[in-house]
């Protein structure tokens, strides 16, 4: 794939570059970690409390990424692109979004700065973007495009597209996992029962493509000219990964739906609130 790393053959022009490969994915996940870090030391120097377990999800969101755009991962085969898939468009979204990064940020921000990232949180862009149904065609929609068409192969031979491809999957991962499960507010946020009907289909739609990778290994992606088990095997990555962060996107969901009710459900009726707000 475009992007890779050039292996290490010994000698000081291999350590170089194999050292150079690494720099890009630490530095990522440095500058992610060290921005929220430092938020959380302000927030917390102010006399006010934030969560350890926000801060340590968001903290493994940043290594995700990191290990996605490492070279044992970005190494030019179909299984590596496929993992970057995974680990760039559903586990280090889910990750980063529950550590409540526009909440932490806000909290942050001096007063006169927030009111940008509040017009921004307002827009009705944004609210198009973030709803759920959006951002899941945004993300599953991407993928068919890239496997389908000739998008894989130009991904293979231009450094940009293929970065380009990286922030896709990130920023749709990031939007989908917010829609459906962030603790952050998201603008006009459906109820529990569309959320949850969503991440089924999205699901559903994630797993038929991979089925079709594999039936088709000889063919798909087009114009990556890769051997048919090479395929089949990252068809088969992409099929239990995807269950695997479907399950933990649910397992976010009704967490935060248990925080707002299900606590007070347990109480009793005469504590459940009547209109109980969206999670």
């Amino acid at each position: 794939m475009a992007g890779a790393a050039v292996p290490a053959h010994g000698g000081s022009h291999g350590t170089g570059s194999a050292a150079a490969a690494w720099l890009l994915p630490v530095l990522v996940a440095v500058v992610l970690g060290a921005w929220y870090l430092t938020a959380v030391f302000r927030l917390r120097g102010s006399g006010r409390t934030w969560s350890g377990g926000r801060t340590a999800s968001f903290l493994l969101g940043a290594v995700l990424v990191g290990a996605a755009l490492s070279p044992p991962v970005d190494a030019g085969t179909v299984g590596g692109h496929m993992a970057q898939h995974l680990l760039l468009g559903m586990f280090a979204p889910i990750a980063l979004v529950l550590g409540a990064p526009v909440t932490l940020l806000l909290a942050d921000l001096p007063v006169a700065a927030r009111r940008p990232v509040a017009v921004l949180l307002r827009s009705r862009v944004l609210h198009a973007l973030s709803h759920v149904t959006t951002a899941a065609v945004l993300s599953v929609g991407g993928l068919y495009l890239l496997y389908l068409t000739p998008l894989y192969a130009l991904s293979v031979r231009s450094d940009v597209v293929h970065h380009v491809l990286q922030l896709h999957f990130l920023l749709t991962g990031c939007l989908f996992a917010w829609a459906v499960a962030g603790p952050d507010p998201a603008p006009r946020r459906p109820g529990m029962a569309v959320r949850l009907a969503v991440v089924v289909v999205a699901g559903g739609f994630h797993a038929f493509l991979a089925k079709l990778l594999f039936s088709r290994a000889p063919v798909l992606p087009v114009g990556g000219g890769h051997d048919a088990a090479e395929v089949e095997a990252a068809a088969q990555l992409m099929y239990y990964g995807g269950h695997v962060a479907d399950l933990l996107l649910l397992v976010a969901l009704f967490a935060a739906w248990y925080r707002r009710t299900g606590r007070a459900l347990a109480r009793g009726p005469a504590a459940a609130p009547r209109n109980a707000p969206a999670v």
